[in-house]
């Protein structure tokens, strides 16, 4: 089985891939990794500050491709990274879509309003990240997680809301995957 998960900068994306690798023993593919990866060797002719689609469009056949040999292999793989389409399932051929899941992550405006110097002091919980440039503001980060909840409700669309409980609440949802 292949999990992926998604959500918007901050979110804890990589987080709630470790905690399925410590729990579950299933190993994770960092999305952010790969781009760099592919920056980095000259292969990708994006930088990391490229636009969020343009990057998706690069990255997401490869990790797609991934995650169908994973399923071939009848491997457990998560993938995680913001450069995974809502519209993932279009790209996956039917017998493969049994075996794929998917999961948004996603901050809800209170929680981010009453959390977010700890969202900012968090966000190399897992990885020490280079610096890109300034965090993204409150405003932002309320903005980018209300529009990716309406379009997972739009496209009725597997998502975790965390509303309270940061920890609590990814903790709980990486013990509800079965693989």
């Amino acid at each position: 089985m292949v999990q992926l998960i998604t959500g918007t900068t901050h979110s804890g994306k990589t987080l709630f891939a470790q905690r399925c690798l410590e729990l579950h023993q299933v190993p994770y593919l960092s999305l952010d990794h790969l781009k760099m990866g592919l920056i980095r060797s000259g292969l990708c002719p994006l930088t990391p500050e490229s636009p969020t689609d343009a990057l998706t469009a690069f990255l997401w056949p490869v990790a797609r491709e991934m995650a169908k040999t994973a399923v071939e292999n009848q491997q457990h793989l998560v993938v995680e990274g913001c450069y995974i389409p809502l519209n993932f399932q279009q790209d996956l051929p039917e017998q493969y879509r049994e075996q794929v899941r998917f999961l948004c992550l996603i901050l809800h405006p209170d929680y981010i309003r009453s959390h977010y110097g700890e969202i900012l002091k968090y966000e190399n919980a897992v990885e020490h990240r280079l610096p890109l440039g300034e965090p993204p503001s409150l405003q932002e980060l309320v903005e980018e997680n209300q529009a990716l909840l309406d379009a997972c409700a739009q496209k009725n669309l597997p998502h975790l809301v965390i509303r309270r409980d940061y920890l609590g609440s990814l903790q709980r949802a990486v013990q509800a995957l079965t693989f």
